[in-house]
């Protein structure tokens, strides 16, 4: 194994300052490179973290506007493109980020034939395809953040109902990061236990801890205009197992080959995570009702997959 392990975060708006933040305090990173076609951006937030340097792991910091100077990357984090506003669903994003995927992704392709491709940008289901076309790297090399952050969201709300810390509660959102995503309440436990046989929970409080976890970025949004600690804290733990080749399962944006009959759709499914990018997806048990409702959200994204 090499020592060197080199991250480039392409955007530094907030989501990829906090992104790139957040890696530096980690010290996953040997390398942090910051590219944004605003160079004084890109110069502001790179000496910016390196006056930090003496808190932390040390890491060399290159900030560009050459997506060039993605070369020798392990991974690279794509975060660049028009953000969701208040107001605006992520997939009101689709053709303006698609447009800005057409320009970048063959550019990174081609300076970092070996990387890891993790997107963030939204829509992400919908870019995460278009990056995988584009890119032309294997599957499991490009992948989208997904539902990771929901799923968290979903332990959360979860936990303050139960009285449990979220990281015991097993309970996913899958499907898409939007709004047709949707929760795996058929094997949802703690410790095996169906949540349902837990005091207290019923089908009422499930349904307004998902619609809580449904809106959060809508509130987040429209009090603080935009989201990116916990997106960059959830980012910070898959590049961790990237790292540390963990074959942790997260619930990651890719694209399905023959998920319960579906394929050409990027969605968040469970994934095997490990130094390569995504082992495998486990097709996991899901009722009728379930069923029904990955179906639909396949329907949605591949929608926006041709627009």
């Amino acid at each position: 194994m090499k020592n060197a392990f080199k991250i480039s975060v392409i955007g530094c708006g907030n989501v990829g300052a906090t992104i790139a933040y957040s890696l530096l305090l980690d010290g996953t990173a040997t390398d942090l490179t910051l590219i944004d076609l605003d160079a004084s951006k890109a110069e502001g937030l790179s000496m910016d973290l390196e006056h930090s340097l003496p808190f932390t792991s040390f890491v060399k910091l290159l900030a560009n506007t050459d997506f060039a100077a993605c070369a020798g990357s392990d991974i690279v984090i794509i975060t660049a493109g028009k953000r969701q506003n208040p107001g605006e669903s992520r997939l009101d994003l689709a053709v303006a980020n698609k447009k800005i995927f057409k320009e970048i992704i063959p550019q990174i392709a081609k300076a970092a034939p070996d990387a890891i491709l993790l997107v963030v940008t939204n829509p992400v289901d919908v870019l995460t395809y278009e990056a995988i076309r584009l890119a032309g790297f294997p599957s499991g090399r490009v992948f989208g953040s997904g539902t990771i952050l929901d799923t968290a969201r979903l332990q959360f709300h979860l936990s303050e109902k139960l009285k449990i810390h979220p990281r015991s509660i097993d309970a996913y959102i899958l499907g898409e990061h939007g709004d047709s995503s949707f929760p795996v309440w058929s094997s949802a436990n703690v410790i095996g236990k169906p949540l349902f046989e837990f005091d207290g929970f019923s089908k009422k409080v499930a349904e307004q801890c998902y619609e809580d976890t449904k809106n959060a970025a809508y509130r987040i949004i429209n009090d603080l205009g935009f989201t990116c600690y916990s997106i960059a804290t959830a980012v910070m733990e898959i590049v961790r197992n990237i790292f540390a080749d963990t074959n942790q399962v997260f619930m990651l944006s890719t694209e399905l080959k023959d998920y319960y009959g579906h394929s050409d759709v990027a969605l968040s499914v469970p994934c095997v995570l490990g130094r390569r990018g995504i082992v495998r997806a486990l097709e996991i048990p899901l009722d009728s009702d379930e069923r029904k409702k990955f179906t639909a959200s396949v329907g949605v994204v591949q929608e926006y997959i041709g627009a």
